[in-house]
């Protein structure tokens, strides 16, 4: 058997075809969509980068397995204690393993671990290939390492192979010699219009239209495509134009990948495909654009494409999953064994989802953000309700509610009018977090570890700069408000 995980950096599961985006962004990843299996509302519950890929590998929520940010304390996997042995179980029953035990020789193409000193990540390798930029490659610098180990190895039984692509993530970088593919096509869903663009330049936070770059409007000759700012609605739809290039780039090169399978013969039955993100994307949703700061419908939603043996082909699974599912999944499929009965998932197999369409979905998923903003959500139903405890210096109220069925760009806060809605979702947050602390080995939720060393990694110690930005701008009124919103937090 042969595996093949794309592991996808910053995508948005709304931007691919076979979610129903008509862009052709991703006709590469549609086909195997089509051989394979579809998780129609698949999460991350951890978002961004990090905390996202720590739930992925160890099954486990952020609030029991402690990374939860991007700095500070709470960016490390918690420490086992009096019983970790030579290894550690997270370690040794983490995703990559799972191959690992099962004799395959693993494989993974990827500079994540060093990005975040996640070394934890590279556990269940044989071989780590790392091209050396931390996180700003782009594919053209990892497909040829991917092609010439497959031309080396490939025709060998038993590899499981890891390639992490990093193109949609800002700052977008396709080459220079890369044309713009959507530059006369225009967006399935042109929400962004005169009025809405000048809502978003009067916007205070980071990540706005007037700060691209974060906390200003700085741009860089390595990546000379991406702006430091917005101006016009033209240059903002440019810059939708721009991720959906990153997507169709990222399938371009594993349509090099498969393209090599498939002359070598090697694109057969036996052949297991997985396609998943450790994230999404805000492209103008609370008037940020290019960021994964929030945990909301956009950034938290992401895809899952299972192609495997003896499984599914073509079909399309309903119902709420989350990335803490994949790890126990693969271990089901696999038939390998827990390495210490002290370790738990707190994700479900959807292996009977795979094979006959079973419904293993939970009722509902609880979504965490802490590298950006300290937010705790809930989606269920038609709904994402958002509970902000630090806005990460936007203007946030403390309660969002969003039909994302009817409104998926979360224009219409409804949490003024259905507080009965907003009080299910603040009880699905409440009853979640109490089953999680009740099977914790520690006795601190990691969001408020994070509180108590200054608010998230991303904007801790940026509150007086930002405002001295906003003075003499028509974002002044901003300064007031942020003085009574966050005046204490630095």
């Amino acid at each position: 058997m042969r595996v093949l995980l794309f592991d996808i950096d910053t995508l948005r599961a709304d931007h691919m075809g076979c979610y129903g985006y008509g862009r052709n962004t991703t006709p590469v990843m549609d086909e195997i969509a089509k051989e394979g299996v579809r998780f129609d509302d698949y999460y991350c519950p951890n978002a961004p980068c990090l905390p996202s890929r720590a739930s992925m590998i160890s099954g486990q929520y952020g609030i029991h397995n402690g990374i939860v940010g991007h700095g500070g304390t709470a960016a490390d996997m918690r420490l086992q204690g009096i019983t970790r042995s030579f290894t550690d179980d997270m370690s040794e029953n983490g995703l990559f393993m799972q191959f690992r035990r099962a004799g395959m020789h693993t494989v993974s193409f990827s500079s994540f671990a060093e990005r975040h000193s996640a070394w934890w990540f590279n556990s269940g390798f044989n071989e780590c290939y790392n091209v050396g930029r931390r996180g700003s490659e782009s594919a053209e610098m990892v497909t040829p390492h991917v092609l010439d180990w497959l031309e080396r190895n490939g025709k060998k039984d038993n590899w499981m192979m890891h390639v992490h692509y990093w193109d949609p993530h800002t700052p977008y970088r396709t080459p220079a010699d890369y044309p713009s593919q959507f530059a006369d096509t225009p967006l399935p869903d042109d929400w962004i219009d005169e009025k809405t663009f000048e809502e978003h330049l009067l916007h205070i936070g980071p990540h706005c239209a007037n700060e691209i770059n974060m906390w200003n409007d700085d741009t860089f000759p390595q990546w000379p495509k991406h702006p430091g700012k917005l101006t016009t609605l033209e240059e903002a739809k440019h810059l939708l134009d721009l991720y959906d290039d990153g997507v169709k780039y990222t399938d371009d090169n594993i349509g090099q990948i498969i393209g090599w399978l498939k002359d070598n013969g090697l694109y057969d039955d036996d052949l297991a495909i997985i396609i998943t993100a450790d994230h999404g994307e805000d492209l103008g949703e609370f008037g940020i654009y290019g960021e994964h700061g929030t945990a909301d419908e956009p950034v938290c939603r992401i895809p899952m494409i299972v192609r495997w043996p003896g499984m599914q082909k073509g079909a399309v699974v309903k119902g709420f999953y989350d990335n803490t599912d994949l790890t126990p999944t693969v271990q089901e499929l696999l038939g390998t064994p827990m390495f210490s009965d002290r370790y738990h998932y707190d994700g479900n197999s959807f292996a009977k989802a795979l094979r006959d369409g079973t419904d293993c979905s939970k009722p509902y998923a609880i979504l965490t953000q802490c590298a950006h903003v300290c937010q705790r959500s809930a989606r269920f139903d038609d709904y994402v309700y958002i509970r902000t405890v630090h806005g990460g210096y936007h203007l946030f109220p403390e309660e969002m509610l969003f039909n994302v069925k009817e409104d998926p760009h979360e224009q219409h806060n409804l949490a003024e009018e259905r507080p009965d809605l907003c009080a299910k979702g603040a009880k699905m947050i409440l009853d979640w977090n109490d089953k999680m602390m009740k099977t914790s080995h520690y006795d601190v939720d990691p969001m408020w570890t994070v509180m108590r060393e200054g608010g998230p990694e991303h904007c801790r110690g940026q509150l007086k700069s930002y405002m001295e930005r906003l003075k003499g701008t028509p974002r002044e009124y901003g300064i007031e408000l942020l003085k009574e919103k966050y005046g204490d937090c630095e």
